[in-house]
């Protein structure tokens, strides 16, 4: 799969020469780190940057934002109370200043931060969240509710309110009243996180049929190994604390809910402030921790992920799925032998799960240990018995495997077995189609499925050069080149595109063209025998055909490319 490479953390000689650059210079080197993600360096920059130019609101503002971001929330607040009061005051400054009021009990501070809460944006859903829970602190449950009611009418956000106000209902021990709110927040397939404040209502309300059934939907409709510890705490006759214990903890969970929700919507960053937010008032909020870790993974920064990951670890519910997405993690930083172990250990630890097998697989078929990533996708389909629809891209990852191992046999047949299982999947086409045109079998068939695979993905360059090439071997010239020219279109810079339009421009007597594909492509080939094979092409062109001998031209090996979805 073609992929641009993850751009590296900025080195730690970079800050040490930014402390004696210009404050300008620390500027724009912090609008450079924080432009590649690299939030960590982009804090330090500014926070250099702002210590010169202290009235800089714009520049404040920034420095605040990569400081919470980065959970320096120290050096955050601080910064937010600077920020207290100033034109364009970002709306997180003051709500992390209220968190803080209300976790260290200044509940009047709190107050009037509450009462100053911008409604505009996202205030339309943050405000109604944080006034509620502050009203718990202040002992009024009926306003705490009364002041959440807006929220059930807000498109989207029907269940955040049934979800609040069931917490609040529950805390206050009207249980009756917060039953209901907890029916209305499960009447749909509900998240994880739903599941287990519900669950725990139940067991506290000594139901744990009702609970266990809850448990066990959720298990069914998502194989979630997160709920197994609630499963096996009512096995072992044991029940689930009360969720949210005071304000505090309703706070952050209406932080990390909301947070959940922007994650989800792609709002990365806004919902790593929330988790941010979330985790100083309960550092113990695994699911925050977890978001938090995602949302920086996802932004190419595994090594702050990976630290979150691994302080989940020992966490009976997050455990796992932590320690799968560390090992993900270490592969991603190239630490291969680390990964590797992980994940051979977590595939030991539960025999009775495919998800590490998959993963150990995948890590060996990226660093090309062809016959380790056969034999690992063949344990992972011992694993699962009786193949579903879903694991069709289980027989399509062995046989890229097998075609790594130049064993055409075995390539084929789990080939065939994928298209059995989603015989509509555009990459399936394409490969096998290719395939057997490459080698001059099935033609009719083969051509078939690769212009299918072209009606399904019309803008990708690879499906539409192995069309372009098919066209090709079957002798189409004219047709070839107008698809493999569409190819380039799609996929300018590619040596093996550029190669076959050479090619098939060399086939219908357009040679100066054929000579420049050939030419791109010899600039970006990568391997040797490919250069090789250009660098003669470019030297004596191809060699004349007679009619009979067009569909068994031999080729060089051109693979279709792996494209694992």
């Amino acid at each position: 799969m073609c992929a641009g490479a993850a751009l590296a953390p900025l080195p730690a000689s970079a800050l040490a020469e930014a402390e004696n650059a210009s404050p300008a210079g620390s500027y724009l080197a912090g609008r450079f780190a924080q432009q590649h993600d690299d939030w960590g360096a982009a804090a330090a920059y500014m926070g250099r940057a702002l210590a010169a130019d202290p009235g800089d609101l714009g520049l404040l503002r920034r420095t605040y934002v990569l400081a919470l971001s980065e959970g320096r929330l120290g050096e955050a607040l601080v910064l937010a109370r600077r920020l207290q009061g100033t034109d364009g005051d970002p709306q997180l400054s003051s709500l992390l200043l209220l968190a803080d009021a209300v976790k260290g009990g200044r509940l009047d501070e709190a107050g009037t931060l509450a009462a100053a809460l911008p409604t505009q944006g996202l205030g339309k859903y943050v405000v109604p969240l944080a006034r509620a829970w502050l009203s718990v602190a202040q002992g009024k449950t009926d306003a705490a509710l009364q002041t959440l009611a807006p929220l059930e009418k807000e498109a989207g956000f029907a269940a955040l309110y049934h979800l609040h106000s069931g917490l609040i209902l529950d805390l206050a021990g009207r249980r009756d009243l917060a039953e209901a709110r907890y029916t209305a927040v499960t009447a749909a397939q509900a998240p994880l996180r739903v599941v287990q404040v519900v669950g725990s209502f139940y067991e506290r309300t000594g139901r744990p049929d009702k609970a266990r059934a809850l448990y066990e939907a959720f298990l069914d409709a998502s194989d979630s190994l997160m709920i197994e510890p609630a499963l096996r705490a009512l096995d072992a006759g044991k029940t689930s604390p009360p969720p949210v214990a005071n304000a505090v903890d309703g706070l952050a969970e209406a932080l990390f809910d909301l947070g959940s929700a922007l994650h989800h919507e792609g709002a990365e960053e806004t919902a790593l402030l929330f988790g941010r937010i979330a985790l100083h008032l309960q550092p113990g909020m695994s699911l925050a921790r977890l978001m938090v870790a995602d949302v920086l993974d996802g932004r190419e920064r595994a090594g702050a992920a990976l630290a979150d990951y691994q302080a989940l670890a020992a966490d009976p519910a997050l455990g796992w799925v932590a320690r799968l997405r560390a090992a993900d993690a270490l592969a991603r930083m190239e630490r291969t032998d680390e990964a590797i172990a992980q994940l051979q250990t977590l595939t030991a630890e539960r025999p009775d799960r495919v998800e590490a097998v998959i993963r150990l697989a995948d890590l060996h078929r990226s660093k090309k240990n062809w016959q380790e990533a056969a034999d690992t996708y063949t344990r992972a389909l011992d694993r699962i018995g009786e193949p579903e629809q879903r694991h069709w891209a289980l027989y399509y990852a062995r046989a890229l495997a097998w075609d790594g191992l130049k064993r055409w046999p075995e390539t084929e047949t789990d080939l065939k077995k994928a298209m059995a299982l989603q015989p509509e999947e555009p990459y399936l086409l394409n490969y096998l189609g290719y395939s057997w045109i490459d080698r001059g079998v099935n033609l009719d068939e083969a051509k078939a499925m690769v212009a299918r695979a072209v009606e399904l993905r019309p803008k990708d360059g690879y499906i539409m050069d192995s069309l372009g090439w098919a066209l090709y071997r079957l002798g189409d010239y004219e047709g070839a080149v107008a698809r493999l020219e569409k190819a380039v279109e799609l996929k300018p810079v590619d040596p093996t595109i550029n190669d076959h339009l050479g090619d098939a421009y060399w086939r219908v007597g357009r040679r100066i063209e054929a000579r420049f594909q050939w030419q791109r492509a010899l600039r970006t080939a990568e391997d040797e025998p490919s250069k090789q094979a250009i660098a003669e092409k470019l030297d004596r062109g191809l060699p004349e055909q007679k009619a009979a001998e067009v569909k068994t031209e031999a080729s060089k090996d051109k693979t279709p490319k792996d494209k694992m979805p």
